[in-house]
């Protein structure tokens, strides 16, 4: 499967058909391999808060030099943030730890 792939969602977004999962990272080790991996043409990559990494993954992106507009990311909202009042401030800490203005896209993590 190429890394170009994508899938068309019903909403007409696309999404890479691969992506890079960062769970159990190590710390200092998710830096290079998001880096690598979107150097060598991963587009999606996959986070969340309760990792404990998007900090450096979001250095990762950022020094990739890769324009965001071609990058497909996701994170998660972990389960003590579900609350609706709680969502928008738990957004908005996982931006600024990926230092980004936006996700592609946002799950609830169970």
């Amino acid at each position: 499967m190429s890394l170009g792939r994508t899938l068309k969602l019903n909403t007409g977004a696309s999404i890479p058909a691969l992506g890079l999962g960062t769970w159990q990272s190590k710390p200092n080790e998710v830096y290079d391999a998001v880096l690598t991996a979107i150097q060598n043409g991963y587009r999606h990559i996959d986070t969340a808060f309760i990792y404990g990494n998007e900090k450096e993954v979001g250095q990762a992106i950022k020094d990739s030099k890769v324009p965001r507009e071609e990058l497909f990311i996701t994170t998660k909202l972990w389960n003590n943030s579900h609350r609706p009042e709680d969502v928008e401030k738990a957004l908005q800490v996982s931006l600024d730890n990926l230092q980004l203005d936006y996700l592609d896209l946002y799950l609830i993590h169970w």
